[in-house]
């Protein structure tokens, strides 16, 4: 399982955190503050291995499947990353490398990418595929926040 790493906001000791716990809430060891979840303002890395578990924790998902080759992918990096920044603390937004984690883009019949899959509650709500103007997906996610 992977960790992360977060500094508490109040006293700055630094927290390590697994990355299927931060939809719980985390709270520092030294002064139990809350910590920030989205404390790298970057998308989290799923795999075929924590996929299910980071996912089933959140209460809204965004899964950005991509890989590295696909130069519509790269154009809707710079969104996602947004999207992280802005989202982080109230959905899990996460980039899955379809190339390496065929068990979760089979599941889920990813035949074309980009293709972003919405989750609430663990369960595919809705997906896009294709690039989208960062509007049309930052719509979308607020829709399932809401």
């Amino acid at each position: 399982m992977s960790n992360t790493i977060i500094v508490c906001p109040s006293c700055g000791i630094k927290n390590r955190v697994p990355l299927d716990k931060l939809s719980l809430g985390p709270k520092c060891g030294k002064c139990k503050a809350p910590l920030p979840v989205n404390m790298s303002s970057s998308p989290v890395t799923l795999t075929d291995t924590n996929f299910d578990s980071l996912i089933g924790s959140a209460n809204v998902a965004l899964v950005d499947c991509w890989a590295p080759w696909c130069g519509p992918c790269r154009m809707i990096g710079p969104v996602i990353e947004e999207l992280a920044r802005e989202f982080g603390s109230r959905a899990l937004i996460g980039k899955l490398n379809v190339d390496e984690n065929p068990v979760v883009a089979q599941r889920y019949q990813i035949r074309s990418i980009p293709t972003l899959l919405f989750f609430k509650n663990g369960n595919l709500v809705d997906s896009i595929v294709g690039a989208m103007p960062a509007e049309q997906i930052k719509a979308k996610l607020m829709s399932i926040l809401n």
